[in-house]
């Protein structure tokens, strides 16, 4: 599976400002950027955790209804929530991936970590055949 991470400074909202602060914390990860004018994949995060979803998961049908759009709008959102690796399915439930925020970040920072490890090793390599000394 290829997962794509995008990271984006933005600048953040006054702390305790709710539904401002998640939007920006989405916007930070790349979710709802491009045409989501609608902030569905924003929205389906604040529905996420303002349900008990972090500990019991949420059925699409239940974000659908929540969010007043189609369970089928809602799917495309969730396989591109998942695609990211922020969100996940487990018996027709959808959950945050690591069940919280926090938790969340810390997955992403590993997988950052995985990827920026695979790509130097690669770059050694190739440097090495192209006879560029390490530096």
């Amino acid at each position: 599976m290829v997962r794509g991470i995008i990271l984006r400074q933005a600048e953040r909202p006054v702390p305790g400002g709710g539904e401002d602060e998640v939007i920006w914390f989405c916007r930070c990860l790349g979710i709802g950027a491009g045409r989501d004018l609608d902030r569905v994949a924003s929205r389906i995060i604040i529905a996420l955790l303002s349900s008990r979803a972090h500990d019991e998961g949420i059925p699409v049908e239940e974000i659908a209804h929540e969010l007043a759009i189609t369970p089928a709008r809602v799917n495309h959102h969730i396989r591109r929530l998942a695609e990211a690796g922020i969100v996940y399915r487990q018996k027709k439930r959808i959950f945050i991936r690591g069940r919280s925020l926090r938790a969340l970040v810390q997955e992403i920072r590993k997988d950052a970590l995985r990827i920026l490890d695979d790509l130097e090793a690669a770059a050694s390599e190739i440097d090495r055949e192209y006879g560029i000394p390490h530096r």
